[in-house]
C-alpha cells in the first residue's frame, strides 16, 4: 500500500472529485444546441467565444465549458479541491515532484471559476486544481425539496462522472497521479510484457473518476455524465435516434467498473459518455487486475470485442 492511500484510509483530504471539462468545438450554437436540447445539461453563462454548462443536480456553476475553435477535442480538465489550504498543499507536492504550476486568481481563467493551481501532468493533459467556485444551486429548494426541477429536457443527466484520457506512458501516470495527487487505483489492464494498457483511479470510492488508456500524449477519449438508472440508457438511446445522434457503443456493461454505458458524438466529433452503475472502492480495497487477453471483456462485457471506432481517439 502506498503512503497516499494509508493516509486517506484515515482522512479525505485534498481533491474531493472532477470539477469540470474544457472542450473544443467549431460551431459554438450548435454545439449549445446539442448540450441543452439533447444531453440536456443546463446553461449557466455565456460569453463571445465560451459557454457555461453544468448538470441540473450541480450546484456549481459549471462542469463543461464549450470553447469556440478551430478543432475538437479537450482543452483542459479540473478537480475540485476541498480547501485553499489543501490547494496550496497539493501545489507544493507538485513542486517537489518538479511540476511547474501557475496560479490564477478567481474568475481569471473562466467565468464563475475560483482560485486554481494549473499544471500540465507527464501525460500532457492541461489540468486544473480549483477551490472556490462559484455556486449557483440545483433549481430546487433546500426546505423540503422535490426530486428533480420541472422542465428538465433530453437525457438530463444529474452531474459530470469521468473522464477517461490517453498518454504513451499508463504506468508513469498513473503512479503520478497516485503518489503526488493523492487517487487511489480500482482496477487496471496489464499487457502482456507487465506494463499498464489502461488503469482506472478515484478520489470518490466510485470505480473511478479519471482513466487512462495506451495512445498518444494528450489523448481525448471521452466525457462522462451520471445518470441514475439502466433504464436511463435506453431514454437516451431513444433520444440519440430521434434527434440524429451517431451512437458510438451500447447501451452496453463494462466489464472494467461494472458500470453501464452508452456511447455517442457531440456535433463536433467529441465522445460523450451516459454512465450508470459501479461499486463503492475502500482506500484499503485491492485493485482488480484484467490480463490483456480480456482486455476486449473488460471494456465490454456482454461482446468481450472492442470495434476500431471506439479506439479512435483525439488531442
Amino acid at each position: 500500500m502506498t503512503a497516499a492511500n494509508a493516509r486517506n484510509m484515515t482522512e479525505e483530504p485534498g481533491i474531493l472529485r472532477l470539477s469540470h471539462v474544457n472542450v473544443r468545438v467549431p460551431d459554438l450554437e450548435l454545439a449549445l444546441a446539442y448540450y441543452t436540447e439533447v444531453v440536456g445539461l443546463v446553461e449557466t453563462t455565456r460569453t463571445p467565444n465560451r459557454t457555461y454548462l453544468k448538470g441540473w443536480d450541480e450546484h456549481q456553476h459549471h462542469s463543461l465549458i464549450l470553447s469556440q475553435e478551430a478543432t475538437y477535442g479537450l482543452n483542459a480538465l479540473g478537480f475540485k479541491v476541498m480547501s485553499e489550504a489543501e490547494l496550496d498543499r497539493l501545489a507544493a507536492r507538485l513542486a517537489e515532484a518538479g511540476i511547474e504550476t501557475s496560479r490564477h486568481h478567481p474568475g481569471e481563467l473562466y467565468q464563475g471559476s475560483g482560485l486554481i493551481v494549473r499544471f500540465r501532468a507527464p501525460s500532457g493533459h492541461v489540468v486544473d486544481l480549483e477551490w472556490g467556485m462559484a455556486q449557483v444551486g440545483n433549481g430546487l429548494p433546500l426546505i423540503n425539496p422535490p426530486p428533480a426541477p420541472d422542465g428538465l429536457k433530453g437525457m438530463h443527466p444529474p452531474r459530470l462522472d469521468h473522464v477517461f484520457l490517453l498518454c504513451e506512458d499508463v504506468d508513469g501516470i498513473t503512479d503520478f497521479f497516485q503518489d503526488v495527487l493523492e487517487f487511489r487505483l480500482t482496477e487496471k489492464i496489464v499487457a502482456d510484457d507487465g506494463h499498464l494498457l489502461t488503469s482506472f483511479l478515484e478520489r470518490t470510492h466510485t470505480a473511478h473518476d479519471i482513466a487512462f488508456l495506451t495512445g498518444p500524449d494528450g489523448g481525448f477519449h471521452h466525457v462522462a455524465y451520471w445518470t441514475d438508472e439502466w433504464s436511463d440508457l435506453r431514454h437516451a438511446a431513444d433520444t440519440c435516434a430521434y434527434h440524429g445522434v451517431p451512437i458510438d457503443a451500447g447501451p452496453t456493461r463494462h466489464g472494467a467498473t461494472r458500470g453501464c454505458g452508452l456511447y455517442f458524438f457531440d456535433p463536433a466529433g467529441n465522445r460523450n459518455e451516459l454512465y450508470t452503475g459501479g461499486y463503492w472502492f475502500d482506500p484499503d480495497d485491492e485493485p482488480t487486475v484484467w490480463t490483456e487477453a480480456e482486455m476486449g471483456r473488460a471494456i465490454f462485457s456482454y461482446t468481450g470485442q472492442v470495434n476500431q471506432r471506439f479506439m479512435t481517439v483525439h488531442s
